[in-house]
């Protein structure tokens, strides 16, 4: 009989447990979804931020009344990639400060030497000098409709997934790929009117450019950073893409441009900028948080859901820049139009269905219910 009682309390201890651990798993997977919403919004924030640095101090000489004589390729690329790298550097500089103060800048040292963190050095040269740079480059000629565009990059890393890695490439995803290819038609229609400017259409290239960038350091960086604590990671990703800006892309500009050390006198000028750099700060500042949560959010849900939480900032990003350039600070050319609004909000769901089967987030609430029942 006693024996019998301890059976039943036994299986009883047993269940309790299990519903215990199923629970946890649950607050643990909608965390992981709320921290990659945030970061999704946090890009938004930095976009928002970086623009309006671009638009303070002496860079507001070289786009405004251009007193020191810029050449048009100076003004769209090289600046453009100046922004990028003082972002990046600003970037860097939390990142390292955050490994510091928790202890892990010995690993940060030790991850460049391994294997997973060149696979992470060499996916920041791709999202870096190629990606960032087209993505400020494409904010400054096509305003915020360049955003959703670079959204593209998910879809893109379905597709390169499927042909380098042979990765599943079903018709739920094709269908995602689908409609953020929709979206991107939407805006294009937009953009590229009759009354559009040459340099809309460019800057929507440009970011096009950027999405295939970011397609390409997904892929790479899966690898790599399935094996490297997630806030080293990003401080190893963020050190590179920023020196690398700064000592490799800019130089090469500078030859293109005609003169290699016209890019170092920009950024002696730009750095000195205060009244640029305090917004530069800021935006290095939500740069790093961004990618931070969205490694951890990768780390909690699975690399597609947060990859689908991250990108909604295709609506965010425009949401960011209109509120903080167009709202506040009375800038002009920030609003959008309602179909730039919707393709951005396709953009954010096509995205979503590439990422995750939405049926699988239905079962996940029916579970919950039952185990509450």
């Amino acid at each position: 009989m006693n024996e019998a009682i301890s059976v039943v309390q036994a299986a009883n201890v047993d269940s309790s447990a299990v519903a215990a651990k199923k629970k946890l798993s649950s607050q643990f997977f909608k965390k992981g979804i709320t921290i990659g919403l945030l970061s999704g919004l946090t890009y938004g924030m930095f976009s928002a931020f970086l623009t309006l640095g671009m638009s303070m101090g002496v860079w507001a000489d070289w786009y405004g009344d251009n007193t020191a004589g810029l050449s048009a390729f100076a003004i769209v690329f090289i600046v453009g990639a100046l922004g990028s790298a003082v972002n990046d550097i600003c970037s860097a500089v939390w990142a390292l400060i955050n490994v510091g103060i928790k202890g892990k800048l010995g690993d940060f040292f030790r991850t460049i030497n391994t294997t997973p963190g060149r696979m992470i050095m060499l996916a920041a040269l791709l999202g870096g000098p190629i990606a960032n740079v087209s993505y400020v480059v494409g904010i400054q000629l096509a305003g915020s409709m360049a955003i959703p565009i670079t959204a593209l990059c998910p879809a893109i890393g379905a597709i390169l997934g499927r042909v380098l890695y042979k990765q599943e490439l079903n018709k739920r995803m094709m269908l995602g790929i689908v409609i953020c290819v929709s979206a991107s038609v939407m805006i294009g229609s937009v953009g590229i009117g009759a009354d559009a400017a040459d340099s809309v259409i460019l800057g929507l290239i440009i970011a096009f450019i950027a999405a295939l960038g970011w397609g390409f350091e997904g892929v790479i960086a899966g690898y790599g950073s399935a094996m490297v604590d997630s806030e080293v990671g990003i401080t190893v990703r963020q050190v590179t893409s920023g020196l690398a800006n700064l000592f490799i892309l800019l130089p090469i500009l500078g030859i293109f441009g005609g003169s290699i050390m016209q890019p170092f006198s920009l950024a002696g000028q730009a750095f000195t900028s205060s009244s640029a750099m305090i917004w530069f700060v800021v935006s290095g500042f939500f740069a790093f948080i961004s990618f931070m949560w969205w490694y951890k959010g990768n780390s909690m849900t699975g690399a597609a859901l947060g990859m689908a939480t991250n990108g909604t900032y295709s609506f965010f990003g425009p949401l960011c820049c209109w509120l903080l350039l167009g709202v506040i600070f009375g800038m002009e050319g920030w609003e959008l139009s309602m179909i730039e609004w919707a393709a951005a909000t396709m953009m954010a769901i096509g995205i979503f269905v590439i990422a995750v089967n939405p049926m699988d987030l239905f079962k996940k609430k029916e579970d919950s219910a039952n185990e509450a029942a």
